[in-house]
């Protein structure tokens, strides 16, 4: 009995942003102030590079196939079941490169994401079942884009440029677009659809929001006293001078 083509999709995309990951330093070579954390370079790299297929992924599995949004449990197209096992296949790889390169206390939080994430896109996988759902939640990592990039330029040491304060603005938006609201739906499409769905997976959808929500809003909190409260202190302060 051989795999399932979904299975061989999660390897070979396992497999893919495995070798992306190490060949992202040659690619996009880290700038000095980044040369201390060439690990934490290629992993952003990779993240960023998966935020943008899986967000346009997203929004374009929904404007070819619009039916998937009018029946989220049973419509999909072939083109967002392999969306979302190429997810479970980064996910899994980010997994493994945050749990080989960095300490546990470090990046819990992300792991334990990663975790929850993983269970509830396999099973949609597995079932051929929710795969608009999941492809909802995907829609998150058009914000993640963002978020990568803001990364990207801390790390390059660009936290005073333009750019960032440009992409400071946009991450501020789209989190709330695209991430808070996005999760906030999810959320009552799980509560106004419980007849629909069976006891097992009603219960690992609603755990699933019950973490990820939370988790999202503290993000939020920290972005906006590091990005506009901080920044707005520090103006203030230059002003009273």
């Amino acid at each position: 009995m051989g795999l399932s083509p979904g299975l061989l999709l999660i390897g070979g995309s396992f497999a893919a942003f495995r070798l992306l990951n190490r060949g992202l330093e040659r690619l996009v070579p880290p700038p000095r102030p980044a040369l201390r954390n060439r690990w934490k370079w290629r992993n952003i790299w990779t993240s960023f590079a998966h935020s943008l297929l899986s967000g346009a992924g997203a929004l374009l599995g929904f404007y070819l196939h619009p039916q998937m949004a009018e029946d989220l449990i049973g419509t999909h197209s072939p083109a967002a079941h392999s969306l979302v096992s190429v997810s479970i296949g980064y996910f899994l790889q980010d997994f493994v490169d945050m749990l080989c390169n960095q300490k546990f206390h470090q990046s819990w939080e992300l792991l334990f994401h990663h975790s929850v994430v993983i269970i509830c896109f396999s099973l949609t996988v597995l079932v051929h079942q929710y795969i608009g759902f999941a492809l909802v939640a995907l829609l998150v990592e058009i914000n993640s884009i963002f978020l990568h990039l803001r990364q990207i330029l801390l790390m390059a040491n660009l936290v005073h440029s333009t750019c960032y304060r440009l992409n400071s603005i946009i991450n501020l938006g789209t989190y709330i677009v695209f991430r808070i609201t996005t999760l906030a739906w999810m959320t009552r499409w799980l509560v106004l659809n419980r007849e629909n769905i069976p006891l097992a997976t009603y219960t690992v959808g609603t755990v699933g929001m019950a973490i990820m929500t939370p988790m999202n809003i503290i993000l939020f909190y920290r972005l906006l006293r590091s990005d506009f409260l901080k920044s707005s202190r520090e103006a203030w302060r230059e002003k009273e001078k």
